[in-house]
């Protein structure tokens, strides 16, 4: 194997997710484990489950992380990469820490991490980062040799993440009238957050008005709207918006709300709209209720077109994006250069989170981090 084939020092690849529920006994459960500490309500908890009860009681993200899982290591075994594949989670079995107890079980040192989430922010990056710290605190009272973990870098611009969203965008728009199509707006959508936890983002030279959460959506954005430029001939309108708003009204997040911005392009004339969910990596639960059936309510209430866009999900130029990314970080770890594929303005992103990225309210130990506790 060449040295830029060689996935040492790694010896096995955890996938780091959110987690969700897999049945209705299961929802408030989950929910309790998302908001702890938070003293919520049990009949809070079972009012806002009400987006799963719809959908039997069911999160679609585990059966989309298991599958993300089959592609990643049929990629792997394709391309003769020898890296066992594991999956852990925050919220949900398979737990993390049960995870990494099996992996710690198996013999395995050194473990690349990557998340399912693109971009930089507290809940996207530096949370998980908590989580491993966590998990790892508790491997190490139980008087087990803890392995060391390396979070993969961000991935938002990487080809393998953009081309299959620029396909997806393409595809929505062939499928909404011909009348409508040529005008059609492009509403690109993630995540809100705090506005706080937006201008905090990603390094400290890169914290202030919406740091690098929004910067990076905005880049994605700019380079799907210019690729469908290039290939349809037609500039479509497009602006950045958010969804799955959670907080507390008076607590400042960012906007605009898909919905609001639906109304909006309604009340311009627009003829018609493609939500294209750039921030989530597969179809869970915020885009199945919040895009597929409230976004899309709220259209066919006004009158207006629309079509939603498909998210990434388990592409196989997805997993072979995941390969690259790992062998990119073997190498580099290893002192030799390697090749960092990135598309846009903004460049590959760092390997290791640097001392104030992401900073948590509350200061917690992270790891595979610049401050990480564990070498």
């Amino acid at each position: 194997m060449s040295d830029l084939r060689d996935p040492a020092p790694y010896d096995a690849l955890l996938l780091l997710s959110f987690g969700g529920p897999e049945g209705p006994d299961d929802v408030v459960p989950f929910l309790e484990n998302v908001t702890r500490g938070r003293g919520i309500p049990k009949e809070r908890l079972k009012e806002v489950g009400q987006h799963y009860f719809l959908f039997g009681g069911v999160s679609p993200i585990n059966d989309q992380n298991r599958a993300l899982l089959d592609a990643l290591r049929k990629d792997f075994a394709e391309h003769d990469l020898d890296l066992p594949v594991y999956w852990g989670n925050r919220n949900w079995a398979p737990y993390l820490t049960d995870t990494l107890r099996e992996m710690t079980a198996a013999g395995h040192r050194r473990i690349a991490v990557l998340t399912t989430s693109a971009y930089a922010s507290y809940s996207g990056c530096r949370q998980y980062r908590e989580n491993l710290a966590d998990a790892l605190d508790a491997l190490r009272a139980e008087g087990l040799d803890v392995p060391r973990v390396d979070k993969l870098r961000h991935y938002f611009n990487h080809p393998g993440f953009v081309r299959p969203m620029i396909e997806g965008v393409l595809a929505s728009l062939a499928d909404l009238p011909e009348e409508a199509r040529s005008g059609a707006h492009l509403a690109f959508t993630t995540h809100s957050i705090p506005t706080s936890a937006a201008d905090t983002s990603g390094p400290e030279p890169e914290h202030g008005d919406g740091g690098a959460y929004v910067s990076q959506h905005l880049d994605v954005a700019a380079l799907i709207a210019g690729a469908v430029r290039e290939e349809t001939g037609i500039d479509h309108p497009w602006q950045l918006v958010y969804q799955s708003r959670s907080g507390a009204p008076h607590i400042p997040w960012l906007e605009p709300d898909i919905c609001d911005h639906l109304e909006a392009l309604h009340a311009s004339g627009a003829p018609a709209a493609v939500m294209v969910p750039i921030g989530f990596v597969s179809d869970h639960m915020e885009v199945l209720y919040d895009l597929d059936t409230e976004a899309t309510a709220k259209a066919a209430e006004l009158g207006l077109p629309v079509r939603r866009s498909a998210t990434v999900g388990a592409d196989p130029r997805f997993a072979a994006a995941v390969r690259d990314l790992v062998l990119e970080r073997a190498a580099t770890e290893r002192g030799i250069a390697a090749e960092r594929c990135a598309l846009g303005a903004l460049g590959a992103s760092h390997d290791l989170c640097p001392v104030g990225c992401c900073p948590a309210r509350a200061p917690k130990p992270a790891a595979a981090g610049a401050d990480s506790p564990y070498a």
